[in-house]
């Protein structure tokens, strides 16, 4: 595992899979630094990509698919505990983001591996799947309805795009979150946990060594260099308060 300061980008053409552990950031640094990478990638012409994994402040975000009707409380009450809400040129409808749900940001140049939009959402809710059956979770997910199911409900929630022929932003997993800040939201079905799921306590380290491995190979991507933090992480400080 490498340092925060060592360089992204290897200077010649790469095949790698560079892995940010970033811990808690707040939204808008996390969208700043996907924009540069994006930008970065787009710019290359080889397979080098990033995956950031994360966890956000509370907050809701609403994608393109999603409108504030879907909040299951006032607005009022949503500002009461200081949670912003954030419109996004996403996929996807509204979605809480809390600690203890962790965020999946791959950031990897679609058309360059060769995977469209629909087979880049099966192969990253795949590596879920296949991360909870390591758990003894047997989840599944479904061609028609975006996200990550399993026996007690909804789990992960996919809001993904492309942008230059990249991904950006991407999926999120309910590892074992505040759930009834996670249900400040309509949801077809009912939302859950892998905590709740298994009954018993579930760490982030679990999940993202999961994540990252079944992601990687879905995404062929034989060489993996995992970093703690970024070096162009800039994080944003403000003081949130969130009512019990």
């Amino acid at each position: 595992m490498r340092g925060q300061g060592a360089d992204f980008w290897e200077t010649t053409a790469s095949d790698a899979l560079e892995i940010h552990l970033l811990g808690l950031v707040d939204f808008d640094s996390a969208i700043r630094l996907q924009d540069r990478l994006v930008f970065e990638i787009a710019g290359r012409n080889d397979t080098a990509g990033a995956l950031l994994l994360c966890e956000h402040p509370p907050l809701v975000t609403i994608g393109r698919e999603g409108t504030e009707a879907q909040l299951l409380q006032p607005r009022q009450e949503v500002s009461a505990r200081q949670l912003e809400i954030r419109r996004l040129n996403r996929g996807g409808v509204a979605f809480v983001h809390a600690p203890g749900q962790l965020a999946v940001y791959p950031i990897l140049p679609v058309n360059r591996l060769g995977v469209s939009l629909a087979d880049f959402r099966r192969r990253l809710e795949s590596s879920v799947v296949e991360t909870a059956a390591e758990l003894q979770v047997s989840a599944y997910r479904q061609n028609d309805t975006p996200g990550v199911f399993s026996r007690t409900g909804q789990f992960a929630c996919f809001g993904a795009t492309i942008r230059s022929w990249v991904s950006y932003h991407g999926l999120f997993v309910n590892v074992a979150p505040m759930m009834d800040l996670m249900r400040m939201v309509d949801r077809s079905c009912r939302w859950t946990s892998l905590a709740a799921e298994r009954q018993r306590p579930t760490t982030m380290h679990q999940v993202r060594e999961g994540i990252i491995r079944h992601l990687s190979r879905q995404f062929g991507y034989a060489r993996t260099h995992v970093y703690t933090g970024h070096p162009l992480l800039h994080r944003t400080k403000r003081r949130l308060y969130v009512h019990a």
